[in-house]
């Protein structure tokens, strides 16, 4: 392989993640586990295994990607868990 291609090639990968994005949840005083897992469950289409775990790092570490996509697929998720009362942005 060239190395007009390689770079080439590294581009294309490179755009790839670039355009990925990923909705963060916070932490807050307010919301109970059980809302912040039925949110996820709805919204990310999480498990609800999967939305027990995100709702405990968010409470221990403050915050935590709960999906990755690219941005169209994530903006009406994270509108789903604001109008839910939740703090959550796409970054």
């Amino acid at each position: 392989m060239s190395s007009s291609e390689q770079t080439s090639e590294a581009t294309l990968l490179n755009d790839k993640l670039v355009s990925q994005k990923e909705i963060i949840l916070y932490n807050d005083d307010v919301n109970t586990f059980d809302h912040v897992i039925e949110t996820l469950i709805h919204a990310c289409e999480h498990t609800p295994e999967q939305a027990e775990q995100c709702s405990l790092i968010v409470h221990y570490n403050g915050k935590c990607t709960v999906k990755t996509g690219p941005y169209s697929d994530l903006k009406p998720r994270c509108s789903k868990l604001l109008e839910a009362g939740l703090n959550a942005e796409i970054v």
